[in-house]
């Protein structure tokens, strides 16, 4: 076995949630020990890859946004963030950040955008915002608004603060027009066996994982205007409204506007 498939990668278990083929028997071994204690962990999944695409066809259709900073893009899957904004308006320019050599390689192989606009990959860790910034300003010009995409990498950053700041200077960097749009995980909608199987993930995956709550999580949006429906379980998020149909999902997910 090589030695990138000894132990479960978030991105591959990830994609192996969502019905994806680019995983190891590993990935797929703590995967389904995860379902077998949190059974709804692939709703989450499922229910965040819908988030993204409710947020971009939003964010490039009625607020008219052009360009996007995915940070933490994971394997590709359906309906990636260049799909789904190239669809709406195909001259937007995207650049996807990860700093798994497996995700970008992924990601250079099988994602291509449109002819009029533009997709591009970083190597490099959502830890070192200012450095993502330097190497996006190739192909993103900062002084329109951009999207920053943030889905369910926050939570593997520990420190609450550290990750308040990462998320302070990217926004720092964006004119006003700019919006954020981010995931989280919590154990607030989650349930007792959340505890238990975030616990196995630690233990048994990289890289580990933090659970926040929606008072932490909203202090991501400080300075921000939040969209209507506010911080809510991504299954339930849509422009102007909550989706009362959706069943609730131990994620969050929100949108706010740049002042």
């Amino acid at each position: 076995m090589p030695p990138v498939a000894r132990i479960a990668h978030n991105a591959r278990v990830w994609n192996y949630w969502l019905g994806g083929k680019d995983y190891y028997a590993v990935d797929q071994q703590v995967g389904d020990h995860v379902s077998s204690m949190f059974p709804s962990i692939r709703e989450v999944a499922r229910a965040d890859r819908a988030f993204l695409g409710h947020a971009v066809r939003f964010l490039a259709g009625e607020a008219g946004i052009r360009q996007f900073l995915d940070i933490g893009t994971g394997l590709p899957t359906v309906e990636n963030t260049h799909q789904v904004a190239q669809s709406v308006a195909p001259a937007s320019r995207i650049v996807y950040v990860d700093n798994d050599p497996t995700v970008l390689a992924h990601a250079r192989a099988r994602l291509a955008g449109s002819l009029e606009g533009e997709t591009d990959y970083i190597d490099a860790d959502a830890h070192q915002p200012r450095a993502i910034l330097d190497a996006a300003s190739d192909t993103l010009d900062f002084t329109e608004p951009v999207a920053v995409i943030l889905l369910g990498i926050l939570n593997f950053i520990a420190d609450t603060d550290e990750a308040t700041a990462i998320v302070d200077t990217l926004m720092a960097a964006v004119p006003s027009g700019s919006y954020l749009a981010l995931t989280h995980p919590t154990l607030e909608l989650g349930g007792d066996g959340n505890i238990e199987a975030m616990r196995f993930w630690n233990e048994n995956a990289t890289p580990p994982i933090t659970a926040r709550t929606g008072a932490e999580v909203a202090r991501f949006f400080q300075g921000l205007e939040l969209l209507v429906p506010g911080i809510v379980s991504c299954a339930r998020w849509r422009p102007g409204h909550v989706a009362e149909e959706e069943k609730t999902v131990a994620q969050f997910g929100a949108v706010a506007r740049k002042p």
